[in-house]
């Protein structure tokens, strides 16, 4: 079993957005090969805004996901973008293999 984290940072104007935008695209999650669970998670805390947490059958279906249309088609929002700034200040990935699971 595979994990990825993905914190990111958002700027305050834009949380609504970003939430929407994964709102619209947590149901097609459950068509993704090897795909076992997706949690879309709002800090408590000012510092962290959200963390996108996947968790895959292995990490070649990850790394398949990435390389998809799907993930292209998620992912070109971000690029088509006015001018206008971005709605993620940073992001911080991060992947794990599991140990243990129970």
């Amino acid at each position: 079993m595979y994990v990825v984290m993905n914190e990111l940072n958002v700027n305050e104007d834009q949380h609504e957005h970003v939430k929407a935008r994964f709102e619209k695209s947590k149901d097609r999650m459950n068509d993704v090969p090897g795909c076992l669970e997706f949690l879309f998670l709002e800090s408590e805390k000012e510092d962290v805004s959200f963390i996108v947490f996947t968790k895959w059958e292995a990490k070649s279906d990850y790394e398949n996901w990435l390389n998809s249309d799907a993930f292209k088609h998620a992912h070109r929002g971000q690029q088509s973008q006015s001018q206008e700034k971005p709605p993620t200040t940073a992001n911080n990935l991060r992947s794990f293999d599991v140990v243990f699971h129970t």
